[in-house]
Protein backbone atom coordinates (compact mmCIF):
# COMPACT_ATOMS: atom_id res chain seq x y z
CA UNK A 1 0.00 0.00 0.00
CA UNK A 2 1.34 3.49 -0.81
CA UNK A 3 2.24 5.71 2.09
CA UNK A 4 0.33 8.95 2.44
CA UNK A 5 1.24 12.19 4.15
CA UNK A 6 -0.21 13.54 7.37
CA UNK A 7 -2.70 15.87 5.65
CA UNK A 8 -4.04 13.08 3.42
CA UNK A 9 -4.50 10.82 6.45
CA UNK A 10 -6.28 13.60 8.34
CA UNK A 11 -8.61 14.09 5.36
CA UNK A 12 -9.20 10.36 4.96
CA UNK A 13 -10.15 10.12 8.63
CA UNK A 14 -13.17 12.32 7.90
CA UNK A 15 -14.49 9.78 5.38
CA UNK A 16 -16.41 6.78 6.69
CA UNK A 17 -15.08 4.04 4.39
CA UNK A 18 -17.99 1.76 5.30
CA UNK A 19 -20.66 4.31 4.39
CA UNK A 20 -22.35 4.93 1.05
CA UNK A 21 -23.18 8.63 0.74
CA UNK A 22 -25.87 10.32 -1.33
CA UNK A 23 -24.39 12.15 -4.36
CA UNK A 24 -24.91 15.51 -2.63
CA UNK A 25 -23.31 14.32 0.62
CA UNK A 26 -20.41 12.80 -1.28
CA UNK A 27 -19.69 15.96 -3.27
CA UNK A 28 -19.83 18.10 -0.11
CA UNK A 29 -17.41 15.74 1.62
CA UNK A 30 -15.02 15.62 -1.35
CA UNK A 31 -14.87 19.42 -1.28
CA UNK A 32 -14.19 19.36 2.47
CA UNK A 33 -11.30 16.87 2.29
CA UNK A 34 -9.68 18.15 -0.93
CA UNK A 35 -6.12 19.56 -0.86
CA UNK A 36 -6.13 23.29 -0.18
CA UNK A 37 -3.18 24.32 -2.34
CA UNK A 38 -4.95 24.21 -5.72
CA UNK A 39 -8.37 23.96 -7.33
CA UNK A 40 -8.36 20.21 -7.79
CA UNK A 41 -10.38 18.31 -10.38
CA UNK A 42 -13.22 16.19 -9.03
CA UNK A 43 -13.45 12.80 -10.78
CA UNK A 44 -16.00 10.03 -10.50
CA UNK A 45 -15.16 6.38 -11.12
CA UNK A 46 -18.15 4.19 -11.97
CA UNK A 47 -17.61 0.42 -12.16
CA UNK A 48 -20.06 -1.24 -14.52
CA UNK A 49 -21.04 -4.88 -14.83
CA UNK A 50 -19.91 -5.18 -18.43
CA UNK A 51 -17.36 -7.29 -20.28
CA UNK A 52 -15.59 -4.86 -22.59
CA UNK A 53 -14.01 -7.78 -24.46
CA UNK A 54 -17.42 -8.21 -26.04
CA UNK A 55 -18.13 -5.70 -28.81
CA UNK A 56 -21.75 -5.15 -27.75
CA UNK A 57 -20.66 -4.26 -24.20
CA UNK A 58 -18.12 -1.57 -25.08
CA UNK A 59 -19.41 1.48 -23.23
CA UNK A 60 -18.21 4.66 -24.93
CA UNK A 61 -19.74 8.01 -25.73
CA UNK A 62 -19.76 11.66 -24.73
CA UNK A 63 -22.07 13.97 -22.86
CA UNK A 64 -22.37 17.70 -22.19
CA UNK A 65 -22.29 18.24 -18.44
CA UNK A 66 -24.86 20.85 -17.34
CA UNK A 67 -22.25 22.84 -15.39
CA UNK A 68 -19.17 22.11 -17.50
CA UNK A 69 -15.88 20.87 -16.06
CA UNK A 70 -14.18 24.12 -15.15
CA UNK A 71 -11.29 23.16 -17.41
CA UNK A 72 -9.95 25.05 -20.41
CA UNK A 73 -10.24 22.79 -23.44
CA UNK A 74 -8.04 23.42 -26.47
CA UNK A 75 -9.81 22.26 -29.61
CA UNK A 76 -8.21 21.36 -32.94
CA UNK A 77 -10.36 21.05 -36.07
CA UNK A 78 -9.54 19.36 -39.36
CA UNK A 79 -11.52 21.29 -41.95
CA UNK A 80 -11.19 23.29 -45.15
CA UNK A 81 -13.01 26.20 -46.79
CA UNK A 82 -16.27 27.35 -45.21
CA UNK A 83 -16.07 24.73 -42.47
CA UNK A 84 -12.60 25.92 -41.48
CA UNK A 85 -13.89 29.49 -41.20
CA UNK A 86 -16.89 28.22 -39.22
CA UNK A 87 -14.56 26.44 -36.79
CA UNK A 88 -12.44 29.55 -36.32
CA UNK A 89 -15.52 31.69 -35.70
CA UNK A 90 -16.74 29.15 -33.11
CA UNK A 91 -13.51 29.55 -31.13
CA UNK A 92 -11.42 26.57 -32.23
CA UNK A 93 -7.80 26.96 -31.12
CA UNK A 94 -6.23 25.27 -34.15
CA UNK A 95 -7.76 24.78 -37.59
CA UNK A 96 -6.04 23.12 -40.53
CA UNK A 97 -5.74 20.33 -43.06
CA UNK A 98 -2.47 19.02 -44.49
CA UNK A 99 -0.59 21.60 -42.46
CA UNK A 100 -2.16 20.33 -39.23
CA UNK A 101 -1.36 16.74 -40.20
CA UNK A 102 2.29 17.74 -40.69
CA UNK A 103 2.45 19.50 -37.31
CA UNK A 104 1.04 16.48 -35.49
CA UNK A 105 3.46 14.15 -37.28
CA UNK A 106 6.28 16.37 -35.93
CA UNK A 107 4.92 15.80 -32.43
CA UNK A 108 3.29 19.19 -31.98
CA UNK A 109 0.13 18.25 -30.10
CA UNK A 110 -1.10 21.44 -28.47
CA UNK A 111 -4.75 20.52 -28.00
CA UNK A 112 -7.05 18.44 -25.80
CA UNK A 113 -9.78 17.47 -28.29
CA UNK A 114 -10.03 16.96 -32.05
CA UNK A 115 -12.91 17.43 -34.48
CA UNK A 116 -12.90 16.55 -38.18
CA UNK A 117 -15.35 16.96 -41.01
CA UNK A 118 -16.08 13.60 -42.71
CA UNK A 119 -14.12 14.47 -45.86
CA UNK A 120 -10.99 15.02 -43.76
CA UNK A 121 -10.94 11.52 -42.26
CA UNK A 122 -8.78 10.08 -45.05
CA UNK A 123 -6.06 12.51 -43.93
CA UNK A 124 -6.74 12.15 -40.22
CA UNK A 125 -6.58 8.37 -40.59
CA UNK A 126 -2.83 8.64 -41.19
CA UNK A 127 -2.51 9.95 -37.63
CA UNK A 128 -4.19 6.98 -35.97
CA UNK A 129 -1.01 5.71 -34.30
CA UNK A 130 -0.37 9.15 -32.84
CA UNK A 131 -3.85 10.32 -31.87
CA UNK A 132 -5.37 6.93 -31.04
CA UNK A 133 -3.28 6.07 -27.95
CA UNK A 134 -3.94 9.57 -26.62
CA UNK A 135 -7.69 9.20 -26.99
CA UNK A 136 -7.77 12.09 -29.48
CA UNK A 137 -8.91 10.32 -32.65
CA UNK A 138 -12.14 11.86 -34.02
CA UNK A 139 -15.01 9.40 -33.77
CA UNK A 140 -18.54 9.58 -35.25
CA UNK A 141 -19.93 7.87 -32.13
CA UNK A 142 -18.57 10.73 -30.02
CA UNK A 143 -19.87 13.37 -32.39
CA UNK A 144 -16.36 14.56 -33.26
CA UNK A 145 -16.64 13.56 -36.92
CA UNK A 146 -19.27 16.02 -38.03
CA UNK A 147 -20.25 18.73 -40.48
CA UNK A 148 -21.66 20.79 -37.62
CA UNK A 149 -18.26 21.90 -36.38
CA UNK A 150 -19.66 25.06 -34.81
CA UNK A 151 -21.90 23.11 -32.46
CA UNK A 152 -19.24 20.58 -31.46
CA UNK A 153 -16.56 23.22 -30.85
CA UNK A 154 -19.02 25.03 -28.57
CA UNK A 155 -19.93 21.85 -26.69
CA UNK A 156 -16.33 20.80 -26.13
CA UNK A 157 -15.43 24.28 -24.91
CA UNK A 158 -18.46 24.30 -22.60
CA UNK A 159 -17.60 20.98 -20.96
CA UNK A 160 -18.51 18.01 -23.11
CA UNK A 161 -16.73 14.97 -21.71
CA UNK A 162 -16.04 11.49 -22.99
CA UNK A 163 -16.88 8.39 -20.99
CA UNK A 164 -15.35 5.02 -21.74
CA UNK A 165 -15.29 1.79 -19.77
CA UNK A 166 -11.74 0.46 -19.43
CA UNK A 167 -10.89 -3.23 -19.44
CA UNK A 168 -12.11 -3.47 -15.84
CA UNK A 169 -15.44 -1.90 -16.77
CA UNK A 170 -14.65 1.36 -14.99
CA UNK A 171 -15.49 4.80 -16.40
CA UNK A 172 -13.31 7.62 -15.03
CA UNK A 173 -14.92 10.99 -15.79
CA UNK A 174 -14.17 14.54 -14.52
CA UNK A 175 -17.15 16.18 -12.82
CA UNK A 176 -15.75 19.67 -12.31
CA UNK A 177 -13.53 21.49 -9.86
CA UNK A 178 -13.43 21.63 -6.06
CA UNK A 179 -14.42 25.30 -6.36
CA UNK A 180 -17.79 24.23 -7.80
CA UNK A 181 -20.77 24.14 -5.47
CA UNK A 182 -21.66 20.63 -4.28
CA UNK A 183 -25.02 20.99 -6.03
CA UNK A 184 -23.33 21.66 -9.39
CA UNK A 185 -21.04 18.66 -8.96
CA UNK A 186 -24.03 16.51 -8.03
CA UNK A 187 -25.96 17.75 -11.09
CA UNK A 188 -23.04 16.84 -13.34
CA UNK A 189 -22.85 13.40 -11.73
CA UNK A 190 -26.59 12.94 -12.21
CA UNK A 191 -26.28 13.74 -15.91
CA UNK A 192 -23.50 11.18 -16.36
CA UNK A 193 -25.25 8.51 -14.28
CA UNK A 194 -28.47 8.93 -16.26
CA UNK A 195 -26.51 8.70 -19.52
CA UNK A 196 -24.79 5.48 -18.45
CA UNK A 197 -28.15 3.95 -17.59
CA UNK A 198 -29.40 4.98 -21.02
CA UNK A 199 -26.59 3.17 -22.83
CA UNK A 200 -26.78 -0.03 -20.77
CA UNK A 201 -26.18 -2.99 -23.13
CA UNK A 202 -29.09 -5.41 -23.33
CA UNK A 203 -26.58 -8.25 -23.07
CA UNK A 204 -25.16 -7.05 -19.72
CA UNK A 205 -26.08 -9.53 -16.98
CA UNK A 206 -26.33 -9.10 -13.24
CA UNK A 207 -25.89 -5.78 -11.44
CA UNK A 208 -25.08 -3.02 -13.93
CA UNK A 209 -23.72 -0.25 -11.68
CA UNK A 210 -21.45 -2.10 -9.27
CA UNK A 211 -19.77 0.77 -7.46
CA UNK A 212 -19.27 4.53 -7.58
CA UNK A 213 -16.38 6.44 -6.00
CA UNK A 214 -15.72 10.16 -6.23
CA UNK A 215 -12.50 11.92 -5.32
CA UNK A 216 -10.50 15.05 -5.94
CA UNK A 217 -6.96 15.05 -7.31
CA UNK A 218 -4.76 13.77 -4.45
CA UNK A 219 -7.81 13.48 -2.18
CA UNK A 220 -9.36 10.37 -0.59
CA UNK A 221 -12.19 8.51 -2.31
CA UNK A 222 -15.80 8.75 -1.16
CA UNK A 223 -18.32 6.01 -1.97
CA UNK A 224 -21.63 7.04 -3.53
CA UNK A 225 -24.83 5.08 -3.04
CA UNK A 226 -25.44 3.76 -6.57
CA UNK A 227 -29.08 3.03 -5.77
CA UNK A 228 -29.78 6.78 -5.91
CA UNK A 229 -31.01 7.21 -9.47
CA UNK A 230 -32.82 10.56 -9.24
CA UNK A 231 -32.98 13.73 -7.12
CA UNK A 232 -29.18 13.78 -7.13
CA UNK A 233 -28.92 17.13 -5.35
CA UNK A 234 -30.86 16.02 -2.27
CA UNK A 235 -28.80 15.38 0.86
Amino acid sequence: MPKHGKKYNEAAAKVDSSKFYTPMEAMSLVKEVAPEKFDATVEVSIRLGVDTRKADQNIRGSISLPNGTGQTVRVAVFAEGDKAREAEAAGADIVGSDDLVAEIQKGNINFDAVIATPNMMSKVGRLGKILGPRGLMPNPKLGTVTMDVQKMVGELKAGRVEYRADRYGICHVPMGKVSFGADKLAENYGALYTELLRVKPSSAKGKYVKSVVVSSTMGPGVKIDSSVTRNFTEA
